[in-house]
Parts: structure tokens; sequence; C-alpha cells
């Protein structure tokens, strides 16, 4: 796997003082799919505004394949990482979704033929082809998101950097949107979840970097840090409801779906009373099977 980004102990200090960031050092490979967690004020945000120069360190570097971000703008560093902000309605701009997704192209001075092929391409991959002249601030807030991630694929980067992208969305907006993503992973690009909810980590991610008070705590794939309970409790994360249930069953691995649950020799006999048809990739979602529902007939000493 090619290193796409590269983080060399990294600090930065807000003009305030507040210290965000203490030595961070962090790989990120072309084809990693990467949840980047932590409590609030741990830094997360932080390190990922420094991922495409948002933010410059105060100690430290960041390398963008053999980019410095400390000697490039933003705009030079958008081609080869998007960041995708927690409010898509801070990225719109354009008054149709055709002008918006075409706004980066444009600024990279492609000509008008290019800049059509590349707004194309993004609205049919992700297939909104239908919403190219619709005012963007009309759209719902998934639509927005989908808009705003239009307009970075259009700009071809092999990094995705996502802040917190299904905040405020509902269950069914929240999984169309997480299985695109899944998609663009697929697709050869590399996903940098920014996310405060164990349960996406846990069904979507490959690997978990964790945060806490501005320092690298963890790095390691989602079975580890579950596995975990002293990083879990110095950083203040909760394992998915599913995962916990497997840990009180006394699984002989974390489980991260409800998939794992129904393969696990420890949910036998609680398993029949629930209907599931597994992905094609073995890791379906339990967005529409409540974890919950797994307890239904499990011994109350095991809850």
């Amino acid at each position: 796997m090619r290193t796409a980004i590269v983080v060399e102990r990294l600090g930065h200090v807000y003009p305030d003082g507040t210290e965000a960031l203490k030595g961070v050092s962090l790989a990120i490979g072309s084809g990693d799919y990467l949840a980047l967690c932590g409590p609030n004020g741990s830094g997360k945000s932080t390190l990922a505004r420094h991922l495409n120069g948002l933010l410059k360190p105060t100690e430290g570097r960041v390398l963008i394949g053999d980019l410095d971000t400390r000697t490039r703008t933003p705009a030079e560093l958008a081609p080869h990482v998007g960041y995708l902000f927690q409010n898509p309605n801070h990225q719109l701009v354009a008054p149709t979704v055709e002008q918006e997704v075409a706004i980066g192209p444009r600024a990279r001075g492609l000509s008008p033929r290019e800049v059509r092929n590349r707004v194309a391409e993004a609205l049919g991959e992700l297939g909104i082809e239908e919403l190219r002249s619709e005012h963007p601030l009309f759209l719902t807030l998934a639509q927005k998101q989908l808009v705003a991630i239009a307009s970075l694929l259009a700009l071809r980067p092999s990094v995705l950097v996502l802040d917190e992208p299904t905040t405020a969305l509902d269950a069914t907006e929240r999984r169309r949107v997480m299985e695109i993503f899944d998609e663009l992973w697929r697709a050869g690009r590399a996903i940098v979840l920014i996310t405060h909810e164990m349960d996406l980590v846990a069904e979507h991610a490959r690997r978990c970097a964790v945060l806490a008070d501005g320092r690298m705590v963890f790095d390691g794939d989602p079975e580890g840090l579950f596995s975990s309970p002293e990083v879990l409790e110095l950083a203040s994360l909760e394992r998915p409801q599913v995962a916990e249930l497997g840990a009180r069953l006394g699984a002989s691995r974390p489980w991260l779906t409800v998939g794992d649950a129904l393969r696990s020799p420890a949910a036998a006999g609680i398993t029949s009373t629930i209907g599931l048809t597994l992905g094609r990739d073995g890791r379906e979602t339990a967005a529409n099977h409540s974890p919950r529902f797994l307890g239904a007939n499990v011994p109350p000493e095991a809850l």
C-alpha cells in the first residue's frame, strides 16, 4: 500500500495558547479506511484540518505525497486531499449543483470540455445527475452532503477527509451516505472518517486512530480498539451495543456487526429471532437490526 499522507511529530498551538496536538505521528495509506476518533477537545478536527493545509503545524510536519503542507496552500493540496466539512452549507456557494461541482476544476484552469467531463463524472459516480439544475441550498441535508462530495470528487483527490458526515441525518440518509463512502473506498480512495459514533467505526472502518488530550493513544483495527478497555476509558469511548453484548456473552473476539453475532457460537440460542442478509463483504451493518433486539432472549445475568 502506497503511503498517501505522513504526519510527523505534529504539534499545534492556537493563538489563544491552547495546545491542541502534542507530537502526533500517523501514516495514512492509499487504501486506508481510517476512523479518527476521540472525545470533544481531543484534537481530531485539528489534526484533520492539517491533512489538507487548512491549518499549519506549530511543530513537526505533514506530507501529502512529497508536498509539505507548511509551504503549500489548501488550493494546491485540494487535488490530492478533499475535505468535507461537518455542515455542507459552509461549502455550497453556486446557484446550481452543476456550477457548484464545476468550481474546483475551473479554478484549476481546466478546459471547458474537461470541466464538463469532470462534473458529469462526479455526479454520475454519486448517482445525483438529476440534481444538476437544482439550487444546492434548496436540497435536503443528505443531498447537500452528496453535492459537496461531488465538488471534491471533481478534482479527483486520492484521499477524502470526512468531518462528522452523518450529523443530523436520519437513519435512511445516514445509511445511504455511508454506503457511498464505502463505494468510494472500494474504488481506490483513502477515507479518513472523523466520528464519535462507534457503530460507524465498527461497521465501516478498517483502521482506527484515537486521540485523547491531543495525543495519539491508539492506532489499530476496530477489533483491537473494542478489545482495549483502557483505551476506551481514556478516550471516553463506548463499544457499540452489539460489541458490548458479545463481550458480556463471552465472545472470543469483538462483534462489530450483527453478522458477526450471527456467526458466533457465543450467540447460539439467541439468533433465531433475528433475520439478516449479509452484504457482499460479510460486514452487514446493524442499521435495520437494533442491537437491543439481540438482547431479547439473553439471560438477564448477561445484560
